[in-house]
């Protein structure tokens, strides 16, 4: 186990960027302090060749670059203060409402114009007896893209031998506010990097969040006898030409509040890579990359339709305008924490 640092580059406000590099015997994980992004993950196949399993940049710019910010999809980011959507911008709170930065056609999404995937944050290197990692820290400032209070957020980064990348998030605040915190990084294990229509998924979830426009209506589904069943393992490719934009939906995990527990697992056959998610989060986004664009790096085309898969552990969309959804309310006196767990394996 052992981690490295080196410089990432400047940021357009002139902050200095690192990258932390994390590696075990088989994994590699590269971290930025800029938005907190996974810009790499280097993996085995079945063959024991190492290669790129995420969508990310090499240098720092390309997250800023007009092609990409013209069709922002997130690369591997700390997604905040709220990720997903909130209706109108606008919540309501101890009878107080707040309007928040509007960046998603009429809605506020992942955290609005600069949210924390801007943000350089403090970092921590983490050297343990079975983990190495880092710790980024960020406070928040009361308003900012409209949130109320002071949001003091540590995330927490570590792989161990097991290969297991560990995601820890904590925040206090000052006032009452609203918080939904992830990542959002998007996988492809195949050796080719070609779409991943062919990898299989499977999710242990009877029930989905009914969507209209991809805001909740507030009703809860089933997934039996549907395209969004994956309880039983399957290819996202073998139902997704019934749904129009391809999946982006939030799963409901039965557990109890706060349990580290299984909530599905992405493999690819010729490969033999697989990875099995785990949180204490109540919800499981998927989102299947439909409109990733096709970007051009270096002369060379790359990216595209469905060439990432998201799995974002996070509460509901739109929670806070919908009572009967667990809260994402955060009062003075009390700690978020959340923790996510991507388990790499070979088969």
């Amino acid at each position: 186990m052992n981690i490295s640092k080196k410089s990432f580059g400047i940021t357009r406000k002139g902050e200095q960027a690192d990258l932390f590099i994390l590696k075990n015997d088989q994994i590699e994980v590269s971290i930025t302090n800029y938005g907190g992004i996974i810009t790499s993950i280097l993996m085995p196949d079945k063959q024991g060749k190492k290669e790129e399993i995420v969508l990310g940049f090499d240098q720092l710019e390309e997250y800023w670059s007009e092609q990409y910010l013209r069709n922002c999809h997130y690369f591997g980011c700390i997604v905040g203060r709220v990720c997903n959507r909130i209706s109108n911008g606008r919540f309501e709170l101890n009878g107080k409402t707040y309007q928040l930065a509007i960046n998603d056609a009429d809605r506020h999404i992942h955290g609005g114009i600069e949210g924390f995937d801007k943000k350089v944050w403090n970092a921590t290197i983490i050297e343990e007896t079975n983990k190495v990692g880092v710790e980024l820290s960020y406070l928040s400032p009361d308003m900012e893209e409209g949130y109320p209070g002071n949001l003091q957020t540590k995330v927490r980064y570590t792989l161990n031998d097991n290969n297991e990348l560990s995601l820890e998030y904590e925040a206090q605040t000052d006032q009452p506010t609203i918080i939904n915190l992830t990542n959002h990084s998007y996988f492809n294990l195949n050796s080719d990097q070609s779409t991943v229509l062919n990898h299989f998924l499977e999710i242990p979830a009877e029930d989905y969040v009914e969507l209209i426009n991809l805001m909740p209506t507030g009703r809860i589904l089933k997934t039996a006898n549907t395209p969004y069943d994956f309880r039983k393992k399957q290819t996202i490719g073998e139902q997704i030409n019934a749904i129009p934009d391809g999946y982006d939906l939030n799963y409901i995990l039965k557990k109890p509040i706060g349990e580290l527990a299984w909530a599905g697992t992405l493999s690819e056959a010729n490969s033999g890579r697989n990875i099995e998610v785990f949180t204490t989060q109540p919800g499981l986004q998927i989102y299947s990359g439909y409109y990733i664009p096709e970007l051009e790096l270096n002369g060379e085309k790359c990216f595209g339709k469905y060439s990432g898969f998201a799995l974002e552990t996070q509460h509901y969309a739109d929670s806070v305008n919908h009572p009967k959804f667990p809260s994402t309310v955060l009062n003075p006196g009390e700690t978020y924490q959340q923790k996510t767990i991507y388990k790499f394996g070979i088969k």
